[in-house]
């Protein structure tokens, strides 16, 4: 029954992120073609999927290089994009009752923006199980680097495949997902914060800070938008306790 129970768990996670994975392949296929195009190697842009598993940082890096590679840049700047993890682990962290010690540390390394957002969509509705994450995430790592292996043998033989519009499949999956996510004026006064934030900020300092400065807006916003709605709750409670 356990078994039964874990297997549909599983099933769960894999369908909810089918809808993902089918916006990930062209991501996927064009990181290939672009780091076969900066002149890596098939084998070498596969390597990166596998160990590295961070399509944003992935891209950045590919911006970035240079030959020879500038290791400290590229790692700075993996740390820059890759910081809104710290964001999402402590976010998830209360619906992991269900992993145990090890089995959480595990989960972080595979965890993406995608496997963060379809386990607080489940976690809304339904118990977080480590199956149902299991088969979200792994089926986007899978999904992932069979795609970049696809794009390096591709992108190799066809030159830049980001002339046929691929790369928009980046921007429209954090579209999707950060709509499942709406909640009003609140979430739009966020986004534009970080919006107009990241914007000036790419334009006048060069790097990846435009990531972190955006990231600090949209905290910024939604903590004092926090603390202006906590004692319009508290009235609410205090009128319907009279």
């Amino acid at each position: 029954m356990v078994v039964k129970e874990k297997s549909a768990e599983l099933a769960a996670g894999v369908r909810a992120a089918a809808p993902l994975l089918v916006a990930m392949v062209p991501i996927g296929v064009v990181f290939g073609a672009v780091a076969v195009s900066k002149g890596l190697s098939a084998l070498e842009a596969c390597l990166m999927s596998l160990l590295v598993f961070a399509g944003g940082s992935q891209f950045v890096a590919m911006d970035l290089w240079t030959h020879p590679a500038s290791w400290v840049a590229l790692g700075f700047a993996a740390l820059l994009v890759n910081l809104r993890h710290v964001l999402m682990s402590a976010s998830i962290a209360a619906k992991l009752e269900g992993f145990s010690g090890w089995r959480k540390y595990v989960a972080m390394l595979v965890l993406t923006d995608e496997s963060w957002a379809l386990s607080e969509f489940r976690a809304m509705n339904a118990k977080l199980t480590p199956a149902f994450f299991t088969g979200a995430a792994l089926s986007i790592y899978a999904v992932w680097n069979i795609s970049t292996l696809a794009g390096a043998l591709l992108g190799s033989v066809m030159g830049d495949m980001t002339l046929i519009g691929l790369d928009f499949a980046f921007p429209a999956v954090f579209i999707v997902l950060l709509m499942g996510f709406w909640k009003g004026t609140e979430t739009g006064l966020v986004l534009l914060a970080s919006a107009i934030t990241a914007w000036f900020t790419h334009l006048y300092i060069p790097g990846a800070w435009y990531i972190a400065s955006g990231a600090l807006a949209g905290l910024a916003v939604a903590a004092f938008s926090a603390d202006e709605q906590q004692p319009e709750n508290e009235k609410n409670k205090l009128e319907q306790a009279a």
